[in-house]
């Protein structure tokens, strides 16, 4: 369990170029080799991911993600390697900014009282 966590997004223009949730949409991308099963397994419409999609290649100087055309084996998406490096060097900088914050807010969490419930709607 992080004692720490924080959300990095990438902005670009009026939008947000990169973030956790596109990242997690790259990953199942390339787990499913389709927008179609990686939004599915993210509980995600089919039209929300290739929105996600759009942005991202249109943010980027290269398309993350390439879409083969449907045919008798079926189409898909796949990433590409400029993809796989866009999400590599994402979640380094993610692993590396949670690793600084949480060395820099131990005294902010010892002036935390003690966690006797997590639910503090009551």
């Amino acid at each position: 369990m992080r004692s720490v966590m924080i959300k990095i997004q990438i902005p670009y223009g009026k939008s947000v170029a990169f973030g956790p949730g596109k990242a997690d949409l790259l990953d199942a991308i390339g787990r499913y080799g389709s927008i179609s099963a990686a939004a599915k397994s993210m509980g995600m419409s089919y039209k929300r991911a290739w929105e996600l999609v759009s942005v991202m290649n249109s943010s980027f100087k290269q398309p993350v993600v390439i879409t083969l055309v449907g045919g008798s084996h079926g189409g898909g998406a796949t990433l590409t390697e400029f993809g796989l490096q866009v999400l590599a060097m994402y979640r380094e900088i993610v692993a590396k900014s949670e690793q600084f914050v949480a060395s820099e807010t131990d005294a902010f969490l010892s002036m935390l009282a003690p966690n006797i419930s997590t639910d503090l709607s009551s």
